[in-house]
């Protein structure tokens, strides 16, 4: 016993569906407003200055630790 398919719309059908659907979807996202844009964005962008400002330090200790000082030790 074989089991019927319905069938598939066309293509220009799927895609207008699609639309439709992405459509309601983006109407039920909650856009920030701009003091929270702001705020986040300053967040960010601090943040990235620290974690910057993290491997600027550690690759200069490395530097220090692994090109100055190990090879002294060694020669």
């Amino acid at each position: 016993m074989a089991v019927e398919l319905a069938p598939k719309p066309s293509l220009p059908a799927r895609i207008v569906t699609f639309y439709h659907e992405v459509m309601a979807e983006m109407r039920k996202v909650t856009w920030p407003d701009w003091p929270q844009v702001r705020q986040l964005s300053i967040g960010v962008v601090v943040l990235s200055l620290f974690i910057g400002l993290l491997i600027f330090i550690m690759d200069n200790i490395l530097q220090l630790v692994l090109v100055r000082w190990l090879p002294r030790l060694f020669s």
